[in-house]
């Protein structure tokens, strides 16, 4: 067999290098580089007013609802009142969108951070940042440093506990897929499994009717169920942070978002002249006044 002419051999050869080619484009590609930061004129600009949001020149905020005091106001999001909100629109307006542009969204607060493409541009709902969360969504830097607090009802056995060890024997509850709840599993490590609770109202049920002896919240989420949702309960305490960096509330997004670095760059800006710190002073001040059960 005669061997191939040299320009039948280069043009075979050209071909092997194209098939080669079109080959690794259609290759699985590892999963680092598909969650790795975005790249191009989206991840390199935070121009104002102009980001690569969900809808062009709108800016997309999810929260759960119902939106609960002192987040909220009278459960509307939109109305600029309460912790959250306020951060929501002092966040908007760093980006360039002003409350015209703002765009607001119910997702419960388990999907907020669960795995899958998200349908808002960032979502707010007291979603504390952890590295299991971060697996499968974005997080801002955090927006408030967060203490866990454990709530009963006045005259109970609960309500007379200084200490981690009285809780040990008590039936706690919290909503799923919360930190609080992590607290109690963790932390309390109680004798008696904890009920666990879709939303916070059904946990302030439970606690009103008895049927567990305390409940585990965020402390500012605390301070308004005893003063003005159930009454007739008190704070026992707060918890300390656990590790060596405080618990902090994050704004989520999608993983790998072309929006994470200049919301982050916003939230910083915001803690960086006073924004939150003044924020947090109207909405939240008096989550500071609760003893630390240790």
């Amino acid at each position: 067999m005669h061997p191939a002419p040299r320009a039948v051999r280069r043009a075979v050869a050209a071909v092997t290098v194209a098939l080669l080619a079109t080959a690794v484009g259609c290759a699985p590609q590892p999963e680092e580089k598909a969650s790795a930061a975005p790249s191009g004129p989206a991840a390199k600009s935070c121009a104002q007013g102009s980001l690569a949001t969900k809808t062009s020149g709108k800016l997309t905020i999810a929260t759960d609802e119902p939106a609960y005091e002192p987040w909220y106001k009278d459960d509307k999001p939109a109305n600029g009142q309460g912790f959250e909100s306020a951060v929501a629109y002092a966040v908007a307006k760093r980006l360039g969108y002003g409350k015209s542009a703002v765009v607001w969204q119910s997702v419960p607060f388990n999907k907020a951070f669960a795995p899958g493409v998200k349908t808002f541009d960032f979502d707010i709902n007291q979603v504390s940042i952890s590295a299991e969360r971060k697996g499968a969504v974005d997080f801002s830097s955090g927006y408030y440093d967060v203490r866990q607090a454990v709530i009963a009802l006045k005259g109970g056995e609960a309500a007379r506990a200084t200490s981690i060890a009285d809780l040990k024997k008590l039936k706690l509850g919290a909503q799923v897929g919360t930190t609080s709840l992590d607290y109690i599993t963790d932390v309390v490590q109680p004798a008696r499994q904890a009920a666990v609770y879709a939303k916070n109202d059904q946990a302030k049920s439970a606690l009103k009717n008895g049927q567990v002896d305390a409940v585990v919240t965020d402390l500012p989420t605390a301070f308004y169920i005893t003063a003005a949702e159930v009454t007739d309960a008190k704070i026992v305490g707060q918890f300390e942070n656990q590790g060596g960096s405080p618990e902090q509330f994050g704004l989520v997004l999608d993983k790998g978002s072309a929006l994470t670095r200049c919301v982050t760059g916003a939230v910083d800006a915001l803690r960086k002249d006073g924004t939150l710190a003044r924020i947090e002073k109207q909405w939240l001040s008096d989550a500071v006044d609760a003893p630390v059960l240790k």
